[in-house]
């Protein structure tokens, strides 16, 4: 819901800025201004942007920590689950399901063509779906704990084998139903 309110009203201030300089034009951006709508949306856009880089340069600190069946500490290693449950708890502060397909039921689905740094990324490895997870890091890249023997890398989404089994990207949410970091 502050979500939909805080759309709607960059929305309007958009148009407000976009349309021709008019009486009902200035008086939109006076209004937006006093209620101080305009620099509330300025600080939420940055916050977001900030807590998604902490969050993607967070993991990119824990390349080549070695993948641990059930782990969940850089000390004795990560699943691909734990690695991402161990991300967002450490720099966002919200605590993920255990489970890859537990995590994808408790996120909001994105597009393919919306995924943003910091969103997770599930494929279909094992014959399931939703049975691995990475973050998204960007340029078509994602993070993840791959498999025994291997260490937390990075990885091209757009290669044939993680493309086939693409399950699809969902967007974590605060407690309050939020986007994480808005």
């Amino acid at each position: 819901m502050r979500l939909t309110v805080l759309l709607s009203v960059l929305l309007l201030a958009s148009a407000a800025h976009a349309a021709p300089s008019n009486d009902r034009s200035d008086e939109m951006d006076k209004m937006l201004a006093e209620k101080g709508i305009v620099s509330h949306l300025q600080h939420v856009s940055r916050d977001v942007v900030d807590r998604t880089s902490d969050l993607v340069v967070t993991a990119i600190g824990f390349l080549g920590v070695p993948y641990r069946r059930g782990g969940n500490t850089a000390e004795t290693g990560f699943d691909c689950s734990g690695f991402v449950r161990a991300m967002y708890n450490q720099t966002i502060g919200h605590l993920l399901p255990r489970r890859a397909e537990e995590q994808a039921a408790a996120t909001e689905k994105v597009d393919r063509g919306d995924i943003k740094p910091g969103d997770l990324v599930f494929f279909n490895t094992m014959r399931r779906a939703f049975s691995h997870v990475g973050i998204y890091v960007g340029d078509g890249k994602f993070i993840h704990a791959p498999k025994p023997g291997a260490k937390v890398r990075v990885e091209d989404m757009t290669g044939s084998y993680w493309q086939r089994r693409f399950d699809g990207a969902r967007r974590v949410q605060d407690d309050g139903g939020q986007v994480a970091g808005e």
